[in-house]
């Protein structure tokens, strides 16, 4: 009985915080079919009339469509090179042994201590040198760099717990280094594939300061750093604000649905190899 109750408590515990963190996507959720009075006068309410009137402005005469595809090539972009070039990385320290092998790994282990933002004036200097300043590429570069040390030291975890036996008998069949590599070995650690996109990609699509700092052409904003133009000096657009962070809010919702399926079918898998 006792069991019972505990069992009851956890799940009201567990209910109370979805409800928790539920509860603010649902006001923005209806605020963005809300007017900006309405808002303000009726914010827990449901519409009294369901405006899609808002998205379609967001859309269109607030040129948030660049911003949407500049948010979504800078990030994808990002993503792939972080994937690439962290497995790389984590698959020479985790499966050769070299003479620096511990030094280079504790040298992205420092990289996790040490915030990125302590860097901005030689990152500045670096991307105003190379010529990057206002273009998609000091984002892009500059997002990689900043996920490197986390997703090595990550995917450097899985590929240890991969049998070398494995390695072993795919270098028996015929394969070289790099098919053995994506062959088989970035199969087995797609729960670590999906955990680096998830924890890399929230980041990136909300990121106002290296945007703010680096882009100034309107056509290159991100969408958090467009959405600005809904703030005035006397005035705030609430209802397209809100319109505008539905839109924001719906690739990262989408990607949390894809990677979260590949991380189970991934651990399953795991299981039932193991």
């Amino acid at each position: 009985m006792t069991k019972k109750i505990l069992v009851v408590l956890n799940y009201m515990f567990l209910t109370i915080l979805a409800v928790i963190s539920i509860y603010p996507i649902f006001i923005m959720f209806i605020s963005s079919f809300k007017t900006t009075p309405e808002i303000f006068f009726n914010p827990f309410n449901l519409p009294k009339k369901w405006n899609f009137q808002n998205f379609i402005k967001v859309w269109n005469e607030a040129n948030f469509k660049v911003y949407f595809l500049n948010s979504v090539l800078i990030t994808i972009s990002s993503l792939i090179i972080l994937l690439f070039c962290a497995s790389l990385a984590a698959y020479a320290l985790a499966k050769f042994n070299f003479k620096f092998n511990n030094l280079v790994f504790m040298i992205f282990l420092a990289g996790i201590m040490i915030p990125i933002r302590l860097g901005i004036v030689p990152l500045f200097i670096l991307m105003r040198d190379l010529n990057l300043l206002d273009t998609r590429l000091s984002l892009i570069f500059t997002y990689s760099a900043s996920g490197m040390p986390m997703s090595v030291f990550l995917f450097t975890g899985f590929f240890k717990t991969i049998p070398s036996e494995l390695s072993d008998a795919a270098r028996v069949d015929g394969c070289n280094e790099f098919q053995i590599f994506y062959k088989i070995m970035l199969p087995l650690v797609r729960p670590a594939l999906a955990t680096v996109a998830l924890v890399n990609f929230v980041p990136w699509w909300n990121d106002f300061f290296f945007p703010l700092l680096f882009i100034r052409s309107d056509s290159l904003k991100t969408i958090q750093l467009g959405m600005t133009i809904f703030f005035g000096q006397y005035m705030t657009d609430w209802a397209s604000l809100f319109a505008g962070m539905v839109i924001a809010s719906i690739p990262m919702i989408i990607l949390y649905l894809l990677m979260s399926k590949q991380f189970i079918s991934g651990l399953t898998a795991g299981a039932v190899k193991g």
